[in-house]
């Protein structure tokens, strides 16, 4: 997948399933679940308090490359250094999100062509952000901070497209599209630790329908 076709497809499906700490054995079904849910995006994190943290999540990022190729995107997910980009799109990642906004890794993200999103909070940390490159902004914790945030962000800044991550359910939604989100990035409530550890497929594919779901009637609404 081209970045320009990862970049469309994020502004059109407007999700990102975040993979963390998912064990080897339940990620192809749990990526499954998500896919039959309608999600088209995952990121697998680099979980840093976890020893060989780089290699286990290439070796994900790998395996769902190679069980889906270009019909999902996959990238990484808490990327702190260009080390850990290089990894990540080796291993065939098209999108690497990090939790700050680091000039250095955005502007090395970008130049192995790979989509961008950084995380920031500020009006300043977003504007540093596009300035280096940024195809997406993740603003987090958005969910915390609230749609009032959000708002007051976007008016001086409706030109940065923002991902809104952290804290966000489905009933969420329409909330955060109506203030100006692009899209989100969601774990726990997408995948919940319970269900991934209980082999819970079906209640993962009903996450990721309420997600997908709450988006489509979103649009189709407008």
């Amino acid at each position: 997948m081209s970045h320009d076709d990862a970049v469309a497809l994020l502004r059109s499906e407007r999700l990102v399933a975040i993979l963390r700490r998912v064990p080897a054995q339940r990620l192809l079904p749990v990526a499954h679940a998500l896919y039959d849910g309608g999600v088209r995006a995952v990121e697998c994190t680099f979980d840093h308090d976890a020893p060989g943290f780089v290699e286990d999540a290439c070796a994900k990022i790998a395996a769902l490359r190679d069980a889906f190729g270009d019909s999902l995107l996959v990238g990484c997910g808490t990327a702190m250094t260009c080390e850990e980009v290089d990894a990540a799109v080796g291993a065939g990642a098209g999108m690497v999100v990090s939790p700050h906004a680091d000039p250095a890794v955005i502007a090395h993200t970008r130049a192995l062509g790979a989509v961008s999103l950084p995380g920031a909070l500020t009006p300043t940390e977003i504007a540093a952000a596009h300035r280096a490159g940024a195809d997406f902004v993740k603003l987090f914790p958005a969910g915390e901070m609230g749609l009032g945030y959000v708002r007051a962000v976007r008016a001086p800044l409706a030109h940065i497209p923002l991902f809104a991550v952290g804290g966000v359910q489905p009933k969420d939604v329409a909330g955060f599209l109506d203030a100006g989100v692009a899209g989100f990035g969601v774990g726990g409530p997408l995948v919940p630790a319970a269900a991934v550890q209980a082999g819970d497929y079906d209640a993962i594919r009903a996450r990721a329908e309420a997600f997908t779901g709450a988006i489509r009637a979103w649009e189709a609404a407008r």
